[in-house]
């Protein structure tokens, strides 16, 4: 009686590349990897609230959070040219002031055409600062 090896425990050099081929399981790979991340920390009504509208949005909230911060317009909140402009109202206000003394001492009717020209330049400054493009409106 001839006897047959068994090849228990040896592994077949030939059928070695089709072991590596085979997939080994698992969530399939993602497209685009997000490797790097960002730490908020936030209060209870701060993450209530973000988690109610992600809710209401149908998404996640690191979703939803991306894209809020993908979308939102960012407006600095002071330039140097806008505290020039908010130096030179103070400057106007002062003239104000000025001109309002000088109305109490030699008459109302002194300052008139003064006090117009100051009323309109802090009129124009005051929409300049609040308008969204700091451009004359």
């Amino acid at each position: 009686m001839t006897s047959t090896r068994s090849n228990i425990g040896l592994k077949d050099p030939i059928n070695k590349s089709s072991e590596r081929a085979r997939n080994k399981g698992g969530a399939p790979q993602k497209k685009i990897k997000r490797a790097s991340g960002i730490r908020v920390r936030l209060n209870a009504k701060e993450r209530f609230l973000i988690e109610s509208k992600a809710r209401m949005a149908g998404m996640r909230i690191s979703d939803w959070v991306r894209a809020a911060a993908l979308k939102a317009k960012v407006v600095a909140r002071i330039t140097d040219e806008d505290r020039r402009i908010l130096h030179l109202l103070a400057g106007m206000a002062n003239n104000l002031n000025q001109l309002t003394k000088l109305a109490h001492t030699n008459g109302i009717m002194s300052i008139v055409i003064k006090c117009d020209q100051l009323l309109t330049e802090i009129d124009q400054t005051l929409r300049y600062l609040n308008s969204d493009d700091g451009e004359n409106t």
